[in-house]
């Protein structure tokens, strides 16, 4: 009976654990996707901790979380830095999120409804309003929220995880490259085609239109880290 007891504590102190850490996780993760620990900045182990009222080994444990997530590197002898992607990673990705967002869009072609499209649809209107206005802080949230509806609608829990992964990677390349070349009215004309092709419930349409919208982003990308080597912003 003690040892069973013993046994059941033990569990309950693991648990505690890993919930702390998941917790930890979505709070350093929160700083790295806002920005507040930018790319090449070095984790502060002991600066976190008294900051989230916590020792130093769950801050470890969940920056190991974060590095397999490639949010994060390990350098020897040096600590834990905030991962900064290279231009070629950006565009590796940006071709991976190409192929995922054209099948999300072709998947919510064939599984549409007024529910979807009306939500779709609001978040057009208010793209739209933030666009004409320059307001890139409303617009990029929403931004985000438009396209993981499209993902998360259309019906793939696997998609809908291999996307979201890509997109907290891309997260400040992505916000980079939108301000480039009126990339916020530009950015909506291409949501409301991929839009109006899922309403049409053709899958190749729909497939078209989330792939070249993307692979707009990807230009609008390569025009901001060197606007010498890509004219198409407003392609």
């Amino acid at each position: 009976m003690i040892g069973q007891e013993h046994e059941h504590s033990n569990d309950l102190k693991v648990l505690r654990t890993m919930s702390l850490t998941s917790a930890l996780e979505r709070e350093i993760e929160r700083l790295i996707l806002s920005g507040a620990l930018p790319p090449g900045q070095r984790i502060n182990e002991i600066q976190l901790a008294a900051q989230f009222g916590t020792s130093r080994g769950p801050i470890r444990e969940a920056t190991r979380s974060l590095e397999a997530k490639g949010l994060v590197e390990v350098v020897p002898n040096r600590g834990v830095f905030i991962r900064r992607l290279t231009n070629e990673e950006a565009i590796e990705i940006y071709e991976l999120r190409e192929a995922l967002f054209g099948l999300a869009a072709r998947l919510l072609a064939t599984r549409i409804n007024d529910g979807i499209l009306a939500k779709l649809n609001r978040y057009l209107t208010k793209m739209d309003a933030a666009a004409a206005a320059g307001d890139f802080d409303t617009y990029y949230p929403l931004n985000l929220a438009f396209h993981e509806l499209v993902v998360s609608s259309a019906g793939n829990a696997t998609l809908t995880a291999e996307y979201g992964g890509l997109v907290k990677k891309m997260h400040l390349f992505r916000a980079r490259s939108l301000v480039q070349g009126g990339g916020l009215a530009v950015s909506n004309r291409e949501h409301r085609e991929i839009v109006d092709a899922v309403a049409s419930g053709d899958p190749e349409r729909a497939f078209a239109a989330g792939w070249r919208h993307v692979e707009q982003a990807k230009h609008r990308l390569l025009a901001a880290l060197d606007p010498a080597a890509d004219r198409t912003t407003s392609a």
